[in-house]
């Protein structure tokens, strides 16, 4: 579902010198499977996720989405795509009914098919009560909501997860990790990117551990701890940044 290929991104910088954002970074990711992405901030987490969608060019590598590569048919790919994002807003002056099956036009979706995903979604994530109340009157856990359908309406395939929890409280986090939960029971392939390590050993069923740039840890949680000795993704995430990739990963399997 989800391919990534030794995935590179260098950025210039003042006199000559370049940043290496993201390095050879290869991964897979198969239906109804949640994967983490982890690391701390500016360990190239969202770089990756952006070249995936196809919003940055990579330097070397490639990335595809159910068979398209993002670099050559961005726009095929993020018709496969559902991104929620910490920093994403909604529009204040619409209701959520109104935002939704706006982005279920900008998508092509037929208005018969935009209300029934929307009475569906509904149902699912409790939007009833506030579907008609206006945006900028919206809880936090409200907006959070609404955000979560909006990347849902076109039914993607696939769902990307930005710092998803960043700045939510217990009750806004547990409505995330109930989401994530549902887009497994779908058979969607999930990629979750967060520094929130104790809340990923929850809901991600394999890891990639990123450290400067580098995937230097991948598998699942019972994998990584035979590997490292280690019991949390916590002390192994220390362990592996502090002495290097001691881990010589085997790579992904591949995909059809």
């Amino acid at each position: 579902m989800i391919k990534v290929r030794e995935l590179t991104k260098s950025f210039p910088l003042p006199g000559g010198k370049e940043l290496l954002a993201v390095d050879r970074v290869t991964f897979d990711v198969q239906a109804g499977e949640v994967y983490g992405l982890l690391g701390p901030n500016g360990a190239g987490k969202t770089t990756t996720l952006r070249m995936l969608l196809g919003l940055l060019r990579p330097t070397t590598g490639d990335a595809a989405v159910s068979g398209f590569r993002s670099s050559e048919q961005p726009d095929e790919v993020k018709r496969r795509v559902g991104l929620v994002s910490a920093n994403a807003g909604l529009y204040q002056y619409l209701t959520p009914r109104e935002m939704l099956l706006f982005f279920a036009d900008l998508y092509g979706m037929s208005p018969a098919a935009a209300r029934s995903e929307l009475d569906r979604l509904s149902g699912l994530l409790g939007l009833q009560e506030y579907l008609d109340r206006g945006c900028a009157n919206l809880s936090t856990g409200q907006k959070q909501r609404v955000n979560l359908a909006r990347a849902l309406i076109h039914r993607p395939p696939v769902m990307l997860l930005d710092e998803p929890t960043l700045g939510l409280d217990i009750l806004g986090s547990q409505v995330i990790n109930e989401f994530i939960g549902l887009l497994r029971g779908e058979g969607k392939a999930v990629i979750v990117c967060t520094h929130y390590l104790d809340e990923a050993e929850r809901i991600c069923s394999r890891f990639g551990l990123m450290h400067r740039g580098q995937i230097v840890a991948e598998g699942t949680l019972e994998e990584i701890r035979e590997r490292t000795a280690c019991r949390s993704l916590v002390d192994m995430f220390l362990k592996l940044s502090v002495h290097g990739p001691l881990l010589g990963s085997a790579a992904p399997p591949e995909s059809n």
